[in-house]
């Protein structure tokens, strides 16, 4: 089992950055593959990014590729999603998600737990 707790949204003006934390507890985090995805009002939920348990390997929408870059420090349990050159249409409820099997996939219903989410809100 693996609880995950976002944190780090917020309201920033357009080009602006913001930095999404994702704490993990459990003994097993180093062994999950991690996600973050983001749902805007009226939209299903959508992949932003992914990284390996050892951070071999990342994939991005390409919404968001060269503005966000993922990472994760096993040390600490956590995943992070450094946001850049952010826009009004990357507001959204972001939401980070662990998936027990070592490939990256995009699909929602691949992850097996999830956080509660964190509001990022970009004003234009």
């Amino acid at each position: 089992q693996v609880q995950l707790v976002e944190s780090g949204g917020g309201l920033v003006q357009a080009g602006g950055s913001l930095r999404l934390s994702c704490a993990a507890s459990g003994r097993t985090f180093s062994s999950y593959t991690m996600g973050w995805f983001r749902q805007a009002p009226g939209k299903e939920r959508e992949f932003v990014a992914g990284i390996s348990w050892n951070s071999g390997n990342t994939d991005y929408a390409d919404s968001v590729k060269d503005r966000f870059t993922i990472y994760r420090d096993n040390g600490k349990n956590t995943a992070y999603l450094q946001m850049n050159s952010l826009k009004p249409e990357d507001t959204a409820v972001y939401y980070c998600a662990a998936r027990k099997w070592s490939s990256i996939v995009t699909g929602p219903y691949e992850y097996d737990y999830w956080g509660q989410g964190t509001q990022v809100t970009v004003s234009s």
